[in-house]
């Protein structure tokens, strides 16, 4: 599917990352294994995450380079997309997966555990993609994976920063692919259903347990094959949209549109909008919804 394509997969050390590094590398392609090597919440560093996909990769028969780069850092990011250059001579796909949680109820949320979370989620994906657009741009091909979240597609509780960096991505995302669209260039977003670090660190409260014991069944496995295939020639109509895997399943998710309008001649007062716009709109406002509270089935 991928075959002699030079790959860069980010946060790769470790599971939703690893498993797409390694299968890029099963189906031909030649990947860059970034990874700091940090905690789930961005501290520390640790170069052997990155150095054990790479050898796993190298004994498959197949070819990698380690990068221990923060995609936060824009410096970090074009190392990144140089080492690429340097090693296998081009770039043709970046798979923006790194990621930090700085998890807390907004009213108690930190400047800096805001700033940390937008830093490597939101920031690193401009980061790493504005690197490769130029490489993209002179070859006129190129595609974008970024990993998005039901959190901020849907909601959750205590990760503010995290829902707005994973809603972020997606307007970047698009606006990436309306942008390089006439260079050949793709861009889309996967939000992954599956078992992580990051996914572990959640409270085991009572009411999460049962959630918890089928988000276990999800693994990081899971998401590659769809990782694999946006990157591959094979998908080059697709561009601009937003895939979710869950286990077996595969979602492709709505985007804002309009859904409902109200015209009013001469124009509208603050009464008018309480007395006609707000029962007209209320049947269709949404609720605070969760993401159990839509993908409320067991995963298959």
């Amino acid at each position: 599917m991928v075959k002699d394509k030079v790959v860069l997969v980010t946060g790769a050390g470790r599971g939703i990352g690893r498993g797409i590094a390694l299968m890029m590398a099963e189906n031909g392609a030649k990947v860059v294994v970034n990874d700091l090597g940090g905690g789930v919440d961005g501290d520390g560093a640790d170069q052997s995450p990155a150095a054990e996909v790479v050898a796993e990769i190298e004994k498959a028969g197949g070819q990698a380079v380690a990068n221990f780069d923060s995609v936060a850092d824009a410096a970090g990011a074009e190392a990144m997309v140089q080492a690429a250059i340097d090693t296998f001579g081009r770039i043709d796909g970046v798979v923006n997966n790194a990621g930090i949680l700085r998890d807390r109820i907004f009213h108690k949320m930190t400047p800096e555990e805001w700033h940390a979370v937008i830093d490597v989620h939101l920031n690193g994906c401009f980061n790493t993609s504005h690197a490769a657009a130029k490489h993209f741009r002179e070859q006129e091909s190129g595609a974008f994976v970024h990993f998005t979240s039901t959190s901020g597609l849907i909601g959750n509780f205590g990760q503010a920063n995290y829902a707005a960096a994973k809603l972020g991505i997606v307007g970047l995302s698009k606006s990436l692919a309306l942008d390089l669209s006439r260079f050949g260039v793709r861009s889309n977003c996967i939000s992954p259903f599956a078992w992580s670090r990051m996914i572990g660190t959640i409270p085991n409260a009572p009411d999460q347990e049962e959630r918890l014991a089928r988000i276990k069944e999800m693994t990081p496995e899971k998401i590659a094959p769809l990782a694999v295939f946006l990157v591959s020639d094979r998908a080059q109509e697709v561009t601009g949209q937003i895939f979710a895997v869950r286990k077996n399943e595969v979602f492709l998710f709505s985007q804002p549109r309009p859904i409902r309008s109200l015209h009013r001649d001469g124009g509208w007062t603050p009464e008018a909008m309480a007395d006609h716009m707000l029962p007209a709109f209320r049947p269709s406002f949404f609720g605070l919804d969760r993401t159990a509270d839509v993908f409320d089935w067991d995963p298959e």
